[in-house]
């Protein structure tokens, strides 16, 4: 059949087969999945309770990790509960349309997260090489238009995707073998043309990933070449301290994003279970360490959660000085 002749078609549900390969071992994969998932809601709700409480807290960065938990506590639960499911019950059936929602906000969260993730390099760009300026450029203002355009961004940019995907015919299979819905995965099941799909997807991600890493990047030179004009050693070791939890979490987040991305696209020799089990890495490890890196560094809330949590003789024995 001609693929100018195929009728758009999309099956009424799909089936996650999960990690190919390792089917038969994936009811072991509940119990750190699981405990992930604990982690990341006590870890993301206690930024946010936190950060909510002690208005001392609520500045610039601090309102920046805020988004970023917002935005892992909802990526993760848009995917890990029917991965658990998948894991544990072998339920991997999910409705056409639950799938296309599952796919569009977990997409459009990881642009979010990524655009945010830049407005904090953007924070310390200024806060390091303009401190005097800092106070009047970051304000709450400022703060919450860039969470705005961040939210607007991801919206926007992967809006179109389900929408072309509705446009493909899917005559072959319904399964797709992933643990959740993502894009090339679901694209790959069509017949016909998919090339419109396929240069979207592409662009789209070149575009933010590209674009956001370009800004960061940049904008960590300039931050390394002002720390090293510094003449006081003990200032340049606070600066870089105050940027390593920041890249950190960079290495995290990009690291199984770009080997994800790079893979579905001139990767076929990977093997599927590394391809999938990597690409979970990106919903898993950046949602898990990102309260914990943050939480750490920053004082603020690293106090207020020891006084929360900690008894007082303890608390001293921790506390510098």
């Amino acid at each position: 059949m001609a693929s100018a002749n195929l009728t758009p078609w999309l099956p009424p549900t799909f089936l996650l087969q999960g990690v190919p390969g390792l089917e038969a071992s994936q009811l072991w994969f509940c119990i750190p999945v699981g405990t992930i998932y604990v982690v990341i809601l006590a870890g993301n709700c206690t930024i946010l309770l936190v950060v909510a409480t002690e208005p001392a807290l609520r500045r610039p960065m601090c309102l920046f990790l805020c988004m970023l938990a917002a935005i892992d506590l909802a990526a993760s639960t848009a995917a890990l509960p029917k991965m658990l499911c998948i894991f544990w019950f072998q339920g991997g059936e999910i409705r056409a349309g639950a799938c296309l929602a599952q796919m569009f906000f977990i997409h459009a969260l990881c642009m979010m997260e990524s655009a945010v993730l830049l407005a904090m390099a953007l924070d310390r760009y200024v806060a390091i090489c303009f401190p005097l300026r800092y106070g009047t450029v970051f304000t709450g203002s400022l703060v919450a238009k860039m969470g705005v355009a961040s939210v607007v961004r991801g919206t926007l940019l992967m809006g179109p995707c389900p929408f072309l995907i509705r446009r493909l015919s899917f005559c072959r299979t319904n399964v797709i073998r992933h643990t959740y819905c993502e894009h090339m995965a679901v694209v790959k099941l069509a017949c016909g043309d998919t090339r419109a799909s396929r240069a979207y997807g592409l662009s789209v991600a070149l575009l933010v990933i590209g674009g956001d890493l370009v800004g960061i990047g940049l904008s960590y030179v300039l931050i390394v070449r002002a720390v090293l004009r510094l003449s006081s050693r003990q200032a340049r070791l606070k600066a870089f301290g105050t940027c390593g939890s920041h890249l950190c979490v960079l290495l995290i987040s990009y690291s199984p994003a770009l080997f994800s991305f790079f893979t579905h696209r001139f990767g076929p020799r990977v093997a599927p279970h590394v391809h999938i089990l990597l690409a979970n890495l990106y919903l898993l490890l950046p949602p898990m360490l990102n309260p914990i890196v943050y939480g750490v560094r920053t004082k603020g809330i690293r106090d207020r959660v020891a006084r929360a949590f900690l008894p007082g003789r303890l608390r001293a024995e921790l506390s510098p000085g």
